[in-house]
């Protein structure tokens, strides 16, 4: 009688190995839809549209590419709790404590209902299921109210994942925060110092000067030396002075990414005191041109994904099928990027 199985297989592992096969296929099947199909070819196109090829999402290897490869699979909770900027204060507040995190003034889903009057002189007000919105308040005396309110609906009526295709902000309920106003006492606005953590372990950190005027930006490893390197922005021209709190950003960053393979954790650091700013899953979604090309290797040489040759060859069966990631099956993406 023929058979299919090998000679000298073992039956076990033949039935093991066809469990394995069965369970990718379902969710091969459970990855082909449209609108999955569509957020992936976005991506893609964007990225040819920037850098003139499409992103290497079955094997990558520099950090953007990896950026994609989460956006596109990887379906974990965690992630969308971490980039909820109401929801990641309970989680820091759980970790760290609320000391490092700004006063938070107010919570809403209506802007007009934000009680000006009661505010301090400073304010910041952002949504929670954006990235790169924020309206600043610097002194409240000049503030066009009407113009605030209209900026915050525009926000609210918008899905982030419908712009960037980031599927951690899809799911977030769109809410306005009213926070501290951080000042830092380096300019108009406070330098935003970025810290890039992978498996536990604070490598670069990335520091935006200037941000709402002449932005600039710099790379700088933990100890505080400058890298040959830049990512979207001129450097600052300059060496840039050592943060007061350096050790304790530090420290915090990898706290809060413990049990993560990457995250990107923000600080504002003034004379008194340091702040969060925010978390970031996927930094620029995947697009911000790091220079030289081999740094953006050694950047995704930093970072093991989670779902990789292991689970394409049916190593770790059932368990890697259970938490959470969406594998990058061949034939899909090679077909998605076939359609661009």
């Amino acid at each position: 009688m023929p058979t299919d199985r090998p000679a000298g297989a073992d039956p076990a592992i033949v039935r093991d190995a066809r469990w394995v096969g069965r369970q990718v296929a379902l969710k091969c099947l459970r990855m082909v839809t449209p609108e999955r199909a569509r957020a992936a070819s976005a991506i893609m196109r964007r990225y040819r549209r920037k850098f003139g090829v499409l992103p290497n999402v079955l094997r990558p290897s520099t950090f953007n590419e990896k950026v994609i490869w989460r956006m596109i699979f990887d379906r974990r909770e965690i992630l969308a709790r971490l980039q909820d900027k109401y929801a990641l204060r309970a989680y820091v507040k759980a970790r760290l404590g609320e000391d490092i995190l700004p006063k938070l003034y107010w919570v809403t889903t209506d802007p007009t209902d934000i009680p000006i009057a009661d505010l301090p002189p400073r304010f910041v007000v952002k949504p929670t299921h954006g990235s790169g919105w924020v309206y600043l308040v610097p002194n409240k005396t000049d503030l066009d109210v009407a113009d605030l309110e209209a900026v915050c609906r525009g926000w609210l009526a918008q899905n982030y994942y419908d712009l960037e295709q980031e599927w951690a902000y899809k799911h977030i309920v769109p809410r306005l925060v009213v926070e501290q106003f951080i000042d830092d006492r380096t300019g108009r606005y406070p330098t935003d110092y970025k810290i890039y953590v992978f498996h536990g372990h604070a490598h670069l950190i990335q520091i935006d000067t200037a941000r709402f005027e002449d932005h600039r930006r710099d790379i700088y490893d933990p100890t505080w030396t400058r890298l040959a390197a830049t990512s979207e922005y001129k450097d600052a021209d300059r060496l840039l002075p050592r943060p007061k709190h350096l050790p304790e950003m530090i420290a915090y960053a990898e706290a809060l990414a413990g049990g993560l393979d990457f995250i990107r954790v923000d600080f504002y650091d003034t004379h008194e005191r340091l702040y969060l700013g925010e978390a970031t899953t996927t930094p620029g979604g995947g697009m911000n041109l790091w220079r030289p090309v081999e740094f953006a290797r050694h950047m995704g040489g930093l970072w093991k994904l989670p779902y990789g040759a292991a689970l394409l060859s049916g190593i770790g069966g059932r368990r890697m099928l259970t938490r959470g990631f969406e594998p990058p099956l061949d034939r899909i993406v090679c077909a998605v990027g076939g359609a661009l």
